[in-house]
């Protein structure tokens, strides 16, 4: 078991992907924390805001992929095809997702006479805005780049 370990934590491509979702959420909670005044630690792991962190992982994760493999490889044709999916979802269902939460949030708090805890309201930061997946994608594209070279 420890072998499996060691091979996990050794993979240049997870921790790839990994370094680049942590940057886009610690980005994401700075930015949110700069617009709106107030710190939000829920927007270190919650999703939704500027920079996609969906789409800077997956992102990372198919230049690494290329970058190691080859950009012929069919690990980079199955993690670019997955990362174009999950951009495309990203500002699609899941932003039209989020807009209509904040119609029912608003809704509930005219019909209901008393408002509504945080825990009853429905999640309204679910997708991304073409921008914000744009520069996750670069912020991804970016980190991938430079981690591959200092990685080899």
């Amino acid at each position: 078991m420890t072998g499996f370990f060691r091979e996990l934590f050794s993979n240049g491509i997870i921790i790839c992907g990994l370094l680049s979702w942590l940057v886009a959420q610690v980005l994401k909670t700075i930015i949110y924390a700069a617009i709106n005044g107030r710190l939000d630690w829920e927007r270190l792991f919650g999703d939704g805001g500027m920079p996609s962190g969906h789409s800077a992982t997956v992102t990372a994760v198919a230049i690494s992929c290329g970058m190691q493999c080859g950009f012929d490889s069919p690990a980079f044709a199955i993690s670019g095809i997955m990362a174009i999916v999950v951009m495309h979802d990203a500002m699609g269902v899941r932003l039209e997702t989020g807009k209509q939460a904040k119609v029912l949030n608003e809704l509930l708090a005219v019909v209901q006479s008393d408002k509504l805890s945080n825990q009853e309201k429905l999640k309204e930061f679910v997708g991304h805005t073409p921008f914000q997946v744009f520069m996750g994608f670069l912020l991804g594209l970016a980190i991938s780049i430079i981690f591959n070279l200092l990685w080899r």
